[in-house]
């Protein structure tokens, strides 16, 4: 059972617009053409049985028609497994209604991007969202880390991380990119006791790259020896696999995971178990 916990698809519409206008603000190089036929075939081609798609709202005004939009993809695609979370901006005036509908809907859980939506994670915005997911028992999935198309700009710390936690207390929280991107080093200070979901997107090997703006050492991400590192804080029971397909490969990403030096029931956990697991979908378990 392999599980991929962080995808991203767009309307077709749009899909090779925003394709082109990310992938050249990121310098890198997409994987699939962005749409949803692009991430089923990936699937297929890679023994992907589950992609969770992640969308965001970088605007309040596109909440709701971001929602509807998912909730017509679980509708149709579930069987064929996609399972789509709902988006929420801090900034969206009736959060709670929202986040009840969505719960009502049938929604597993929300993504938010804090880079995107311009506020500190541990924001007082964010915060009472937080308090809300966790009364509807809604997974939050954050961004986590620097974000590569906007350097220098940081929204969510590994410390902002911690901060969220103390004010909330446990809750389902997963924090992408190995709990922050290219702030691995403060990850394992910050978050080493901290009871939080870590998945692998957009975080191994080597910035899929399309020209030249980035030096050699910019492009390394986590080798074995450094997520072994942070492999040993979190342990296998929260970790969760995922791509950020369609900027990294399914294939490469899963390899990854297979050829890394623990023993196949832990693999096993971090490629789909923990995922099902934490989904509360026993039906794919």
């Amino acid at each position: 059972m392999i599980i991929d916990f962080h995808t991203h698809v767009f309307p077709d519409k749009i899909a090779a617009s925003a394709i082109e206008t990310l992938s050249g603000k990121s310098h890198t190089t997409p994987f699939t053409d962005g749409t949803l036929n692009g991430l089923l075939n990936s699937m297929k081609s890679f023994g992907v049985d589950v992609s969770i798609i992640l969308p965001v709202a970088t605007k309040p005004s596109q909440v709701i028609k971001i929602n509807d939009n998912a909730a017509r993809i679980n509708e149709n695609f579930f069987a064929k497994g996609i399972i789509s979370f709902a988006a929420i901006h801090p900034d969206f005036d009736d959060f709670r209604a929202e986040l009840s509908r969505v719960k009502n809907l049938g929604f597993k859980g929300i993504k938010i991007h804090p880079v995107y939506q311009d506020t500190n994670l541990d924001d007082k915005k964010f915060l009472r969202i937080f308090d809300r997911a966790v009364e509807l028992d809604l997974i939050v999935v954050t961004h986590a880390g620097l974000d590569i198309g906007f350097p220098n700009v940081i929204r969510c710390t590994p410390k902002m991380s911690r901060h969220v936690v103390e004010e909330i207390g446990a809750f389902k929280f997963v924090l992408a990119h190995r709990g922050g991107w290219k702030c691995w080093d403060e990850v394992a200070t910050e978050l080493s006791d901290v009871n939080v979901y870590v998945d692998t997107a957009f975080s191994i090997g080597l910035i899929p790259a399309k020209d030249d703006t980035y030096s050699a050492d910019e492009l390394k991400m986590l080798d074995v020896e450094s997520f072994m590192k942070l492999y040993k804080i979190f342990g296998s029971e929260k970790i969760l696999f995922g791509s950020d397909s369609p900027w990294d490969f399914q294939g490469t990403s899963i390899d990854f995971i297979k050829n890394f030096p623990i023993d196949d029931v832990d693999k096993n956990k971090i490629l789909g178990f923990n995922a099902a697991k934490l989904l509360n979908q026993s039906s794919i378990m």
